[in-house]
Formats: structure tokens, sequence, C-alpha cells
């Protein structure tokens, strides 16, 4: 192994003993939740549009 490198580690664990996400988020400060979950909607606009997700069109309101 070369000085730094990172070694891997892989642990294997049965369905029925894996741990729920549910505690982890809902121990994470809301500004840290909604950075992940803003995190996962640019994946998927990556993902499923080949693009960053922008509006369609630019709307301007005016005063009758």
């Amino acid at each position: 192994m070369k000085g730094n490198a990172i070694q891997k580690v892989v642990r294997k664990i049965a369905v029925r003993d894996q741990k729920s996400d549910f505690a982890y988020w809902q121990s994470q400060p809301p500004a840290t939740r909604l950075a992940a979950l803003e995190e996962t909607r640019r994946e998927y606009h990556r993902w499923r549009y080949g693009a960053e997700p922008r509006f369609q069109r630019v709307f301007t309101v005016t005063k009758r």
C-alpha cells in the first residue's frame, strides 16, 4: 500500500439487522437535512434530464 492510501472496508449486514436511516436524519439539524435533500434533487435532475434544474420561462409582473 502507498503512503496515505485509503483502506477499503466492507461490512456485511443482514437486512433484518440493518438500522433505519430515520433516526439518523432526525438527529441532524434542519439545515443539514435540507442541504441533503437539495443535493438529492440536483442529482436526480442531472440523471433524469442531463442538466441542472432551471426555470423554463421568465415571467414579468406588470402593474395595470
